[in-house]
């Protein structure tokens, strides 16, 4: 199950769609940056810029866990793990 680290924004909600949308199961943890969690030790090891949406998927490449920052980044490694919106030749993946 990913770890999806999220405050309702339009960024922290891209990651939760996607995560929806790919039927992915997930667990959210939510990360209130009006309180400064984004600077808590534990958050940065996750996302060492202190940006949220963060992922951390147990199952990442080679079986390893990784943790995935920035929505766009996060879109884009969703995307090639599961094979679904992201195209399959380069002209595909530039129209998406």
């Amino acid at each position: 199950m990913i770890d999806l680290y999220f405050w309702p924004t339009p960024n922290g909600w891209k990651a939760s769609i996607a995560l929806e949308e790919m039927d992915l199961p997930y667990t959210t943890h939510l990360i209130n940056i009006g309180k400064g969690d984004q600077f808590d030790p534990e958050f940065l090891k996750i996302a060492p810029n202190n940006r949220m949406p963060a992922i951390v998927d147990p199952d990442g490449p080679d079986g390893t866990p990784i943790s995935v920052f920035e929505s766009g980044a996060i879109l884009m490694y969703l995307a090639r793990k599961t094979g679904r919106f992201y195209g399959k030749t380069e002209r595909d993946r530039i129209a998406v």
